[in-house]
């Protein structure tokens, strides 16, 4: 069986509604914005997409509602060339982020609010086993419930897939879901959040990935915004700078961005270091533009970035 360039990645969509402003409110406090949009997200989606557009062969396991929200999922599934692999909950509502940007950094804090994807369960994954089993990567994150996360990494390990999980948003994890993981992708905070150890600098990343293999994944790759991403395994540890394509206009969705080219990169048979170079590219030309998934890149555009060094 052909697996190359074939990823499946479980995750949840939302609808996401961003507001700037030149600060966020303060509680019972009611401020003027610059700029309102409505768009396509949630990290699971934003990843697909971004993979999708990168020509990878991608199919996205998810639950919607049925409702507005539901056909702008499906609208951008389609314009990426996602895959969808969908169960629709009438009984519930299709995700939603309230997404809050500084007007003059670009930082970010989200709420989310997952509605029909918080039902995703095991037999979810029951159900789309064949498609999990034929891909060369599977991905997943921790926005819906850890039990399905659990059975998507369970089955696809046993089929000799590999296993990406981007543990976000960051919770401890016991190490039975590491030891089914052949790369965890934690940023600095999540990082800390999963071994107890702070990552305000390269040499507390390097400690906090030797303590996630130490617990049993295959390898760490923590990703360190404007430093770049450090990978450790068991053979190596390598710092990955940041690459620039310009000015930056918004961080929110970087870290899907990277995960998204690194899955491709890895689909397409590159060496680890050399996959979190290309996902730091992908990344790179996603935070100059505005919004999530439509930041994402072609593959033309990534290979462009890396061929000027």
């Amino acid at each position: 069986m052909d697996r190359a360039n074939r990823i499946i990645i479980l995750g949840v969509f939302v609808a996401d509604t961003a507001y700037r402003a030149d600060r966020a409110p303060r509680m019972g406090e009611t401020i003027l914005g610059r700029s309102f949009a409505l768009g396509p997200g949630g990290k699971g989606s934003n990843q697909a997409v971004a993979a999708a557009r990168l020509g990878a062969e991608v199919g996205f396991i998810t639950r919607l509602g049925d409702d507005a929200f539901a056909e702008i999922a499906e609208r951008t599934w389609a314009a990426a060339g996602v895959r969808p692999l969908v169960t629709r909950d009438a009984d519930s509502y299709t995700g939603a982020a309230y997404i809050f940007i500084e007007e003059g950094s670009g930082d970010n804090a989200i709420i989310i609010c997952p509605g029909a994807a918080a039902r995703i369960a095991p037999a979810d994954i029951d159900a789309r086993r064949a498609e999990i089993e034929a891909a060369a990567v599977f991905v997943t994150q921790l926005e819906q419930p850890l039990a399905a996360a659990a059975r998507g990494l369970l089955v696809a390990r046993g089929a000799g897939v590999t296993t990406i999980l981007n543990p976000a948003p960051g919770q401890p994890l016991p190490d039975e879901i590491l030891a089914l993981c052949d790369y965890v992708t934690p940023n600095e905070t999540e990082a800390e959040t999963l071994t107890g150890v702070p990552v305000g600098d390269i040499e507390g990343a390097r400690a906090a990935a030797a303590a996630l293999v130490a617990r049993g994944a295959g390898a760490a790759v923590i990703t360190l915004g404007a430093k770049g991403a450090l990978y450790h395994g068991p053979d190596r540890t390598e710092l990955v700078p940041a690459t620039s394509a310009g000015p930056v206009v918004e961080t929110t969705g970087a870290g899907d961005a990277f995960n998204g080219g690194f899955a491709t990169g890895l689909a397409r048979g590159m060496d680890p270091v050399e996959a979190m170079r290309f996902g730091c590219a992908v990344a790179a030309i996603s935070v100059t533009r505005p919004g999530t998934a439509p930041s994402m890149p072609d593959l033309a555009e990534v290979e462009a970035l890396l061929a000027r060094g």
